[in-house]
């Protein structure tokens, strides 16, 4: 067998963590994987996977020897794309991911100009707020909010996050509410739970120079952005909601911000798009990227601003 017939079945074998379902992936038998794998060990001169009755776990060299595979098997795949597409037009399918809000209110109403000027690419769009891995699901682009920690993904900024806090444009409070510890305390609050990690987002914050910490005692908590706005616009509560939930809301009047916060403390914090690490990034991906950053900054946003700004 091939060197690199073995090094595609060993990428594999590191997301399985099992040679049977490798098998079934490529077609073969397991016992072919084992021994490609463990010719592979042999020309190398290395131990890539501690192995067990129940599962295969790889070593230290293993994960060094993974993550170099994984590199060169995504630029084979780029160079083989390039060669495939053709130069004049942008075909193929763009897998993208979303988180729900800001993939409702800034992506999708872009998404018939971008269809109209790219009419051969077809689109494969997930809406999650849950953390996805790129690589092992074959996504080319995703938008996500927070800060971006993994090596294997590039991260352009498309803009800073700011928090504001937001009540119905009805709600019977003065449009002089104290923003202290002490007064936001006496007033019900609609707070965020990520799904991810099943935590609500804490009520603490910046404010003028000031930090304001609190756990509300009148409550209501949820896990979407949209239904946290509808909730404050029906006068349910105060919400701390980032620019990107509130700009529909604010723009139509259904809810008012009270306070604009200071900004984050972490200057990594933003919006990103992000791509897998690649020498040569693929046409569709590219035309798509600078899509967004041009329509975004027609809304007035950009890595250094928002709508707030």
């Amino acid at each position: 067998m091939d060197k690199f017939r073995a090094m595609t079945l060993f990428a594999t074998t590191t997301k399985t963590e099992n040679f049977t379902e490798t098998a079934k992936l490529h077609a073969t038998d397991p016992s072919t994987v084992s021994k490609a794998i463990k010719r592979l060990e042999e020309q190398l001169g290395l131990q890539l996977f501690n192995r067990s009755t129940r599962q295969l776990k790889l070593t230290s060299a293993g994960s060094r020897y993974a993550q170099m595979v994984e590199e060169l098997l995504l630029k084979l795949k780029a160079h083989e794309e390039e060669l495939r597409q053709d130069s004049r037009d942008i075909k193929g399918t763009l897998k993208i991911n979303l988180p729900v809000s800001y993939g409702r209110q800034y992506v999708l109403p872009m998404l018939c100009e971008f269809r109209e000027a790219y009419p051969q690419l077809q689109l494969d769009i997930n809406f999650s707020d849950e953390y996805v891995d790129m690589i092992k699901e074959s996504i080319d682009i995703s938008i996500r909010s927070g800060t971006i920690a993994d090596n294997r993904l590039v991260a352009q900024k498309l803009s800073p996050i700011k928090f504001v806090l937001c009540i119905g444009s009805n709600a019977d409070i003065t449009n002089n509410i104290e923003i202290t510890q002490e007064c936001l305390s006496s007033y019900p609050w609609i707070l965020f739970r990520f799904k991810q990690t099943g935590k609500t987002m804490p009520i603490d914050f910046n404010y003028k120079g000031k930090r304001i910490s609190l756990e509300p005692t009148q409550k209501t908590i949820v896990d979407d952005g949209e239904a946290m706005a509808e909730l404050c616009a029906a006068n349910a509560g105060i919400a701390l909601m980032p620019h990107f939930i509130a700009k529909q809301w604010v723009k139509t009047n259904k809810v008012k911000i009270i306070a604009t916060l200071d900004e984050s403390q972490s200057v990594a914090s933003g919006v990103y798009i992000i791509y897998a690490k690649r020498e040569h990034l693929p046409k569709r991906r590219r035309v798509f990227i600078d899509f967004v950053k041009a329509y975004l900054v027609k809304l007035g946003e950009s890595p250094r601003k928002t709508w707030l700004d």
